[in-house]
């Protein structure tokens, strides 16, 4: 059974297969589909939720293929949830992690309120427009400042109490473990034989 991955990361596409972990499902990207190469997909929601919805109805209807997308960020509760669906361009539109990283300890400067949650959904959909989701969240507070060289993102200001460690300092295999995409994907896993039975009885599979 094939199912479309909403996006053009090879490196995604190796998360999800890993953490997937299931051999009858052959997940393809965008750019193994011809028409989908130079299509890109506005992330214009207000959620996370809204988000992956989009990216995977739309290119589950555009491949004919069910579909799988996820959106995720950081949501700080001191600032209100920012930088939620911004995080990637909390400090601009072309920002690099590390000014993404600067701003929000700017913003978190004399805030004794540091907690925090990385957040993941994930939606699966069918041509036609069937959709399932799943949210992962994994809570943690802001740090002072960067630690660890590990990862991507805010990674490295993100603290994570039960292995007393910034997601920056962890090994991949560790953050697999417990990070927000883990645990949303983990819940796609469960529910794998709902998915392929709905979308079955829709002439999809």
């Amino acid at each position: 059974m094939r199912f479309i991955l909403a996006t053009k990361n090879k490196g995604k596409l190796e998360e999800f297969k890993r953490l997937l972990d299931l051999p009858e499902i052959e997940l393809l990207t965008m750019d193994q589909i011809p028409h989908l190469r130079s299509i890109s997909i506005k992330e214009d929601g207000n959620t996370f939720l809204e988000n992956a919805l989009k990216k995977a109805k739309e290119v589950s209807r555009l491949s004919g293929i069910p579909a799988i997308a996820d959106d995720s960020g950081l949501v700080v509760y001191a600032l209100g949830g920012k930088p939620g669906v911004y995080s990637a361009r909390f400090a601009g539109e072309s920002a690099t992690d590390e000014e993404n990283n600067l701003k929000l300890l700017r913003e978190m400067q004399g805030k004794s309120d540091r907690r925090a949650a990385f957040v993941c959904v994930i939606a699966v959909a069918s041509p036609k427009g069937k959709a399932f989701t799943y949210e992962g969240r994994c809570e943690g507070f802001i740090t002072e400042a960067p630690v660890g060289n590990k990862g991507f993102g805010y990674d490295p200001v993100f603290y994570y109490p039960p292995l007393k460690k910034t997601f920056a300092q962890m090994e991949p295999e560790e953050k697999n473990r417990v990070s927000h995409r883990a645990i949303a994907i983990k819940k796609l896993r469960n529910d794998i034989k709902n998915i392929i039975s709905a979308f079955m009885e829709e002439g999809c599979l």
